[in-house]
């Protein structure tokens, strides 16, 4: 028993289990806006489903960056200690859980609906695709933030089994039910990604340049990276202002925003002021309060409904 238990807290860290806090809360935002709306809340049948997917295809596609960059982490100091590096985690034990996690991605969507199951080998491909990408393009930020803005579009599908951007309700257009909602999350999740990458890879960016590896901090340099990360966090911003406005949130959404604001902004304090390494922790602490406080306000818009906006 003991060494189960120790062989999966090995594979939990292999691929980062707890990082798992970042996209999961607003794919579950999506999935509770989704049942309020159309289809009423799932049952934990469904909901562990959904869990497990999103869970599968994160599992699957941090594997694969792990065994595609296993050479780059062994020349690299930062990384160098990582599993595969190191053999405390085989090549082949790596290709298994990638392989499995696949699998249960698939396995999980077909006991959803079909449109899931039919997606589910797409999701797969640009989950991955994303490792692959640092090798040959300055934008691989703008690909890990697809592969993440996935999550809301995958659970709202896995609620509504459709995608309707103009759905009539009672003889009329109604914005409320429709998935411009998790669209918007996802363009919020990709600019999220973009900022919060960039300011991860400032500490490879003298191991990149010199190994050929791409990213805009490569290309613009440290400090027009950092303002592009900015930027970019603002668009976040400004996007999950607009969802709460037409998913007609209120009182707690508005709070959430200035919480969400107020982290972004000493994240990029912190990152311009203080060392690399205390900034690594200081900034996974603050995205991970960003996306837990951003679930706790929608879920609360979404179960205390009498405090939204009451326009039409």
């Amino acid at each position: 028993m003991s060494w189960i238990v120790k062989q999966a807290r090995e594979l939990a860290s292999f691929v980062k289990l707890s990082h798992t806090l970042f996209a999961l809360p607003f794919a579950l935002a999506s999935m509770a806006v989704a049942a309020r709306d159309n289809h009423g809340w799932p049952g934990f049948r469904k909901f562990g489903l959904i869990l497990a997917a999103m869970f599968c295809a994160r599992t699957c596609a941090m594997s694969f960056n792990r065994i595609v960059d296993r050479r780059f982490d062994a020349a690299n100091p930062r990384t160098a200690k990582r599993h595969l590096p190191t053999g405390r985690l085989s090549l082949a034990t790596a290709w298994l859980l990638c392989l499995v996690a696949a699998a249960g991605l698939v396995v999980s969507s077909y006991f959803l609906n079909r449109v899931c199951f039919v997606l589910s080998p797409v999701a797969l491909a640009v989950v991955c695709f994303y490792s692959l990408t640092k090798r040959f393009t300055d934008f691989t930020h703008v690909f890990l933030g697809v592969a993440l803005g996935l999550a809301p579009i995958g659970a709202w599908l896995a609620v509504t089994g459709s995608f309707d951007f103009f759905p009539v309700r009672d003889g009329a257009l109604s914005i409320k039910h429709s998935a411009i909602l998790p669209l918007l999350l996802s363009v919020a999740v990709v600019f999220w990604l973009i900022g919060f990458d960039i300011i991860y890879s400032i500490q490879d960016y003298e191991f990149d340049r010199r190994h050929g590896l791409h990213s805009l901090v490569v290309r613009w340099g440290v400090s027009n990276a950092l303002k592009a990360s900015f930027l970019a966090h603002m668009i976040m911003w400004l996007v999950l202002a607009v969802f709460g406005l037409l998913a007609r949130f209120w009182v707690a959404y508005l709070v959430g925003l200035v919480i969400i604001l107020a982290c972004l902004v000493l994240e990029h304090w912190l990152a311009r002021k203080r060392s690399l390494n205390w900034v690594q922790t200081a900034f996974f602490r603050l995205n991970a309060l960003i996306s837990a406080v951003f679930f706790v306000v929608t879920l609360a818009e979404v179960v205390f409904p009498r405090f939204r906006i009451t326009w039409q």
